[in-house]
């Protein structure tokens, strides 16, 4: 079975915790940083592929050979270098999921709209999504129910979207559809009617097979 591959570019403590606990599920990592005193101590750990270089740049993400990668991590501290890098991964490198840590909350609808998978506030955040193989699997889980079967998956709720800013109990789901969480700001909620769905929140939805599509398309419009 060929490995799940990602990229994890900056925020040497992060890309440290990160990396081990990876590397520990089988994936294959690899960690950018343009402190060669970080890239020293990120490479005492086994397994671990280890590019020193500002990952902002094209030729540094060309030389760490992240052609084709299934994810890549932006960490850096400075929210537009991590739109840079999860764009030139995207875009260039052909990379299919992008995470952004970013620490101003109000650019999260305009990291989506750009076209970034995953914008996130806390690193908890990406942890778990990772731990929970949403974006590994196709952000989604079979659990077979009797004779039929239940999908738990994570939406991530984009700028625009139809459920964006609005109740949970004014969006018209599927009768057999439930939105278990709302995930928001690295922690999760059990929401009730009157709560409200916002851009940047990941909802853990709860649904038939067969109704997951259309619950999907009613919150995101997608």
């Amino acid at each position: 079975m060929v490995k799940k591959r990602i990229v994890l570019v900056g925020g040497f403590h992060k890309a440290r915790s990160l990396a081990g606990s990876l590397i520990k599920q089988g994936y294959a990592v690899t960690a950018i940083n343009d402190d060669r005193g970080h890239c020293e101590e990120l490479a005492e750990i086994h397994r671990l592929n280890v590019f020193n270089g500002d990952g902002t740049k094209p030729y540094i993400l060309e030389d760490a050979s992240v052609y084709g990668f299934d994810i890549a991590i932006a960490l850096t501290g400075r929210d537009d270098d991590n739109l840079v890098i999860c764009e030139l991964c995207k875009k260039k490198f052909g990379v299919a999921k992008t995470v952004a840590l970013i620490s101003d909350p109000s650019k999260t609808e305009f990291f989506y709209r750009m076209g970034i998978d995953s914008v996130v506030c806390e690193i908890t955040s990406v942890t778990s999504i990772i731990e929970q193989q949403a974006f590994l699997d196709e952000i989604a889980t079979l659990v077979p129910i009797g004779d039929g079967r239940i999908k738990i998956s994570q939406i991530p709720i984009p700028g625009g979207a139809p459920a964006d800013g609005r109740r949970v109990m004014d969006v018209s789901l599927p009768k057999s559809v439930l939105i278990g969480c709302i995930m928001r700001g690295g922690t999760g909620m059990i929401p009730r009617g009157d709560s409200v769905i916002l851009a940047g929140d990941v909802l853990v939805l709860i649904s038939s097979d067969e109704h997951e599509t259309a619950a999907v398309h009613a919150l995101t419009g997608r």
